[in-house]
């Protein structure tokens, strides 16, 4: 259920209007709270009566119609500076990272305050009447609108100043390390997981859904494995793309087809998108593709790249007191449940062959590939992980040899390999 629940809060950080759509009803609900204040006649204590508006109705409606087409008119200009935004970002750091400037709480909040004034100064507005009409001026409520077109001034400076610092790359690489930080203290634990001992064979569960697999509800799945006294081995695992009538697990028991694949199906969440909700590797790939399209003939910017190899050296450093999540659920003393999971390999393996492929001709490239695996070397002591930053070390050299011409750049790289080789657990 856990699993679930974070999923579904994935999918609405992922829906942009959904603070805005909530601060526009706020602002309906206080404009309607002022009118009703002023009606009762209920003014509050702290505010100073030089600070309430005290003009007329035809004041009135000039000034709450000013805020109201202001308003509207600003958060056409946010809109459009945020699309200009994306649309940059889109093209420099690539299409994926734009989850994360529509998740941007930020850019959803200053929208929202823009257009929930817009939605308080009307509904304020609609409430001035003239002597003709029974004379009636909210002077709490203009007062309001007045300070909320304060807010929205400051509001809309501290927007300018967000823009231009977000698509600053080495803000994005903060942004997207982050997330990928999160994931890891999320998902890995402190005690050692059990290991697979072997996995069972039984027989194919299919689902008709398609799309890339967001989460599984593992503890649902393992509960109700242990209920029914079978064992499930889910072949998939989040990230991967699922096909219509593929396998994705498999089951040993008695227990009736339509049964398992209800069950298995109703533990799986699909979506048109990955999500980082259970995908180790899903920020990973994003910082990754920062790196590779840094690299492109188009671009050539090893100073990217190397930022890049920097973070996930920070990553494996994160990771060293910590175990990744074992692929075996246990009920009973028994082992119900077998899945993929990343490993210490994989996880090493998407971080470092894309960037070693697509930037093998950069000297700077592959020498900082190589001194980031040495220092990571220096905190990291479990020998079947430090056998691994060792694999990747030596496969860099070896693309260097072949591909840098510079001799003192490959002196340099030879030094690196030489000294993480000697190297030591602090």
């Amino acid at each position: 259920m856990t699993s679930r629940i974070r999923d579904w809060l994935e999918r609405l950080g992922d829906a942009f209007w959904i603070r805005p759509a909530a601060l526009v009803l706020l602002g309906i609900l206080l404009g309607e709270a002022a009118v009703l204040a002023e009606q009762k006649e209920l003014s509050p204590s702290w505010l100073p009566e030089s600070w309430v508006y005290a003009g007329g109705e035809a004041g009135a409606r000039a000034m709450l119609g000013a805020v109201a087409g202001s308003m509207i008119g600003v958060a056409g200009t946010t809109f459009s500076i945020t699309v200009a935004a994306l649309s940059l970002a889109s093209g420099q750091m690539g299409p994926r990272l734009l989850r994360n400037f529509v998740r941007d709480p930020g850019n959803q909040l200053v929208l929202g305050v823009f257009l929930g004034t817009f939605a308080y100064a009307l509904v304020v507005l609609r409430t001035v009447r003239s002597v003709e009409e029974v004379a009636f001026v909210p002077h709490l409520g203009i007062t309001g609108a007045l300070m909320l077109a304060i807010l929205c001034t400051g509001t809309l400076v501290w927007f300018v100043h967000h823009v231009a610092s977000g698509i600053n790359i080495e803000t994005v690489i903060d942004m997207v390390h982050e997330e990928l930080s999160s994931a890891i203290r999320r998902l890995s634990q402190d005690e050692p997981p059990v290991l697979d001992e072997g996995v069972p064979r039984g027989e194919p569960v299919v689902i008709r859904r398609q799309g890339y697999l967001r989460s599984v509800d593992v503890d649902g799945l393992a509960d109700w494995a242990a209920e029914h006294g079978a064992t499930l081995v889910v072949l998939v695992r989040p990230g991967d793309y699922l096909l219509p009538g593929v396998p994705v697990a498999e089951v040993q028991g008695d227990v009736a087809a339509e049964e398992v694949e209800q069950a298995v199906d109703g533990a799986l969440s699909l979506g048109a998108r990955q999500a980082a909700a259970q995908d180790l590797e899903f920020a990973v790939r994003q910082l990754v593709e920062v790196a590779v399209r840094a690299l492109s003939p188009g671009t050539n910017d090893p100073f990217t790249a190397a930022a890049v190899i920097e973070r996930l050296g920070a990553t494996l450093c994160e990771i060293v007191p910590l175990h990744l999540p074992g692929g075996v659920a246990i009920r009973d003393g028994r082992a119900v449940l077998h899945r993929k999971v990343t490993d210490y390999d994989g996880l090493c393996d998407s971080m470092f062959h894309l960037i070693r492929q697509n930037g093998a001709a950069s000297a700077m490239v592959i020498i900082r590939i190589v001194e980031t695996l040495g220092r990571v070397m220096l905190a990291e002591g479990r020998p079947e992980r430090r056998a691994a930053l060792i694999r990747h070390a030596r496969l860099a050299v070896e693309a260097g040899r072949q591909t840098i011409k510079d001799p003192a750049g490959l002196r340099d790289l030879e030094n690196y390999y030489a000294a993480l080789q000697q190297s030591r657990p602090g």
